[in-house]
């Protein structure tokens, strides 16, 4: 059919059929990133307070409880530098990680990725509970942080309606009822 259209010379319906597939690859694209951006929202959502809460208690150590006194009392720009310092100081562990799986190594380097993103989870949760009313002053800064609250909410609100979402509830439920039994 396709010869037959290049013979022909008509080359509309090649072309519908060329935009009707990019549309489907364009979609399939969309919901693939949408999954994966949840998946890493979850984490996210997940580690988060426990990881915080973990980052607490390490915080009462009298060396980091003066440190991080010091790191709430900081300006906004300040307070912006070391909220996104453990993204700088992690990027060569996890290039590290890459490099160990492209060596062949891929579960130490996957363990690698792994522990890098517990460990920039707990820094960004703890700094973030202290540079949070610095980083709010800046216009800019609570704009953003309003609109992805917004936009994690909603995005939340739809993985939870999911089918897959209410089944893992039901067998984490089971799973619960059965270990305390």
């Amino acid at each position: 059919m396709l010869a037959s259209r290049l013979v022909c010379g008509d080359d509309a319906p090649m072309l519908n059929d060329l935009a009707q597939a990019l549309r489907l690859l364009r979609t399939g694209l969309r919901h693939l990133g949408m999954a994966l951006l949840a998946l890493l929202i979850l984490f996210e959502e997940w580690g988060w307070v426990p990881l915080q809460r973990l980052m607490a208690r390490l915080g009462r150590l009298p060396v980091l409880r003066r440190l991080e006194a010091a790191v709430a009392r900081l300006p906004p720009r300040a307070a912006l530098a070391v909220f996104l310092l453990p993204t700088l100081l992690l990027l060569p562990v996890k290039l590290l990680a890459l490099w160990l799986i492209g060596q062949g190594k891929a579960l130490l380097g996957g363990a690698v990725i792994v522990l890098a993103k517990l460990v920039g989870t707990a820094l960004v949760a703890r700094l973030f509970t202290l540079t949070k009313p610095a980083l709010m002053t800046m216009p800019w800064f609570a704009g953003l942080y309003g609109r992805w609250s917004a936009w994690k909410a909603a995005l939340l609100a739809r993985v939870r309606a999911s089918w897959a979402w209410r089944v893992g509830r039901v067998f984490k439920r089971r799973v619960r009822r059965l270990w305390a039994a």
